[in-house]
């Protein structure tokens, strides 16, 4: 059973509920001074209340999705078999392979001209030499013969540090929001291009051109929209691509945008901060190069460097987001060519559900910016 299935949650409970239940019970039977009683509180004791915190755990996992597999919780590396499919219809460029595809959580799901499908692929960078896996909603229209000959704007949709994939779908829904955005008329089908900014697990690059290290930044910027335009009916111009992420993959969406307007004209950043994080978990991200450091710094990039011609939505919210001042700062300081838009919550924190009540605005407002070919 995986680590995010109901019957795991399921035995979890009854595990503590069985464990408590005995311990009320058996309690005055070990009430004596012996040292085999006192063995057997600690016992039950102990056994109660480590059921009690997996359970915790395993319910908050479920609602955040911090760990999509036993694998991931223990920290193994998993590898993804890659197997070309040559069926009609499938990508077949060299740099993005599609080795398995699953159905949306939507209605009419079964059926692709009504619900779409999501593709599971590996994105090999031309240019960087990284490998890295990523799911690939396409809308229902994709294969309706009205749109038979249409190429979509495409968004690349990025988690948090050390976020997965999956926590796209499962836990932030984006395509079953976007699915429903497009339904109710107020957004056009869009590609989500769903993955991760950790491309080198487990380091967090921060999205950075690492000097001897990853070249992170020019993957997103140049190696996923290249592939994906190869594979999929996407158009080549930064008018048909946006990128849109929340806290790591917010200030990445933000940066890759800024730093490339050639190649994104609309990004997006939820829960973002504005500076690249130096911690253990990055390593030495700049290797003493202060252009480089000061260059991922958003504020100081506005301020010191001409104003990029794209579109820029930041969010936070007035009560438990710490960015709420830094924000306020970035949409300051934006100005002509740039645009920027905010989302601006009276109150929410930095997780799941605070970016679950702005997602929808922001797929519309990413819609009404990006175009097709």
């Amino acid at each position: 059973m995986g680590l995010t299935d109901t019957p795991v949650l399921v035995l979890a409970i009854a595990l503590a509920v069985v464990l408590f239940t005995a311990t009320i019970w058996c309690w005055p039977r070990l009430a004596r001074r012996s040292a085999p009683a006192v063995l057997g509180r600690v016992g039950m004791l102990l056994a109660t209340q480590v059921a009690v915190f997996a359970t915790v755990g395993l319910l908050a996992n479920n609602s955040f999705l911090f760990y999509g597999s036993w694998a991931d919780l223990l920290g193994r590396k998993q590898e993804m078999g890659v197997v070309t499919d040559h069926a009609a219809g499938t990508p077949a460029a060299k740099n993005i392979v599609r080795v398995g595809s699953q159905r949306p959580d939507v209605p009419g799901g079964a059926v692709l001209t009504r619900g779409g499908r999501i593709d599971k692929v590996v994105i090999a960078g031309r240019r960087t030499g990284i490998e890295t896996p990523a799911y690939v909603y396409l809308p229902p229209e994709y294969f309706q013969p009205a749109y038979a000959h249409r190429k979509f704007p495409a968004a690349v949709v990025l988690t948090g540090y050390p976020g997965t994939a999956e926590n796209l779908i499962e836990g932030l829904r984006y395509p079953r929001l976007a699915h429903d955005r497009v339904r109710a008329g107020r957004a056009q089908p869009m590609i989500l291009v769903m993955l991760r900014p950790t491309v080198a697990p487990p380091r967090d690059t921060e999205c950075v051109d690492i000097p001897d290290g990853p070249q992170t930044e020019t993957f997103f910027a140049d190696d996923v929209p290249h592939a994906v335009s190869a594979g999929y009916r996407v158009g080549r111009h930064a008018r048909n691509w946006g990128i849109i992420g929340n806290s790591t993959g917010g200030y990445c969406a933000l940066k890759i945008g800024m730093h490339h307007p050639d190649r994104y004209a609309a990004s997006a950043g939820l829960s973002a901060y504005y500076k690249a994080a130096e911690d253990p978990t990055t390593g030495d991200l700049f290797h003493g190069d202060e252009a480089a450091r000061r260059r991922a710094n958003l504020l100081w990039t506005l301020d010191h460097r001409p104003q990029p011609a794209g579109s820029f939505l930041v969010s936070t919210s007035r009560q438990g987001e710490s960015n709420y001042a830094d924000t306020m700062r970035f949409v300051a300081k934006v100005k002509q060519p740039a645009r920027v838009s905010s989302i601006v919550l009276k109150s929410g924190g930095h997780n799941f559900n605070t970016w679950r009540r702005e997602i929808p605005a922001a797929l519309e407002w990413l819609s009404s910016r990006l175009s097709e070919s």
